[in-house]
């Protein structure tokens, strides 16, 4: 089973076309091939799927733990330089269609950067979801393993769960994360982002990812983070966003509406041994 390796940022996952599989990818292979003990090992997997019409590129993803995402903004501009590097894209724009939706994409500097339009932010609870009354999930607050926390919710296709704190670290983000993606008000688990703003142009997060546990980096909770801080009239329209394993752009328009661009590395291509997968079915 060939796969191709890359990076966003630090935020890593193995593309697999879906032809190089026997069978559907079950749950229990894809964990073991994200193992970073028992198989490759990373933060996800890219199925790639058969084009069986249109001209739109098809995209799975699955997280760690075997469930899937949506979205992912850095699997997506993973995928845009996989394509890119396969010849199967050049510099003009293409779609890619997602369980979240269909985005556009672009591939420059050689394939080093990727800008992708990752489609409307909603903070509209019924859509996100959040439990309760329809309402726009905004500057609310609730208590985890004793501390009082106030959050807002978005969606760019995937849920997202935005703390504002003074200060980050690590350890609190490691601690309150897990607590925060199964709370009961958010029905489909949350992506979870722990915010420090920094000026009208930039801002820090530290991300615990659904199914995917402390991340470096992560294109869609930049994109939910950025949009928060502008909807609470925090920061302006055009966003650093910083994170532990390096830095994306947020460009936000009136509609919310967001374009991100971030780089992209390859690492390695290879082949998965079908020994690797023995027992996981």
């Amino acid at each position: 089973m060939r796969f191709f390796r890359y990076h966003a940022i630090g935020n890593d996952y193995i593309v697999i076309p879906e032809s190089e599989l026997p069978g559907p990818l079950a749950p229990a292979q894809a964990r073991r091939i994200c193992h970073r003990n028992y198989g490759v090992g990373s933060d996800g997997i890219l199925l790639h799927l058969n084009d069986t019409s249109g001209d739109r590129f098809k995209l799975r993803i699955f997280n760690p733990d075997g469930s899937e995402a949506e979205k992912s903004g850095n699997g997506l501009r993973i995928f845009a330089r996989y394509l890119w590097d396969r010849k199967r894209v050049g510099g003009d724009v293409f779609e890619v269609a997602t369980p979240g939706g269909t985005v556009s994409c672009r591939v420059k500097d050689n394939g080093r950067l990727v800008t992708v339009d990752m489609g409307g932010l909603t903070f509209d609870s019924a859509r996100i979801p959040v439990a309760g009354p329809v309402r726009e999930v905004l500057r609310e607050r609730f208590s985890i393993a004793g501390v009082e926390l106030e959050y807002s919710c978005a969606s760019i296709g995937n849920p997202h769960c935005v703390i504002l704190r003074e200060t980050l670290s690590e350890s609190e983000t490691r601690a309150l994360g897990p607590l925060v993606e199964v709370e009961p008000r958010f029905p489909n688990r949350t992506n979870v982002q722990f915010m420090k703003v920094l000026d009208r142009g930039n801002i820090s997060i530290q991300i615990w990812e659904r199914g995917a546990g402390f991340t470096l980096a992560s294109g869609s909770s930049s994109s939910a983070a950025a949009g928060v801080a502008h909807k609470l009239g925090l920061c302006d329209r055009d966003i650093t966003v910083h994170m532990p394993g390096g830095a994306i752009r947020i460009e936000i328009d009136p509609r919310f509406n967001v374009r991100m661009t971030g780089p992209v590395t390859h690492i390695a291509d290879g082949e998965i041994d079908p020994e690797c997968l023995e027992g996981a079915a």
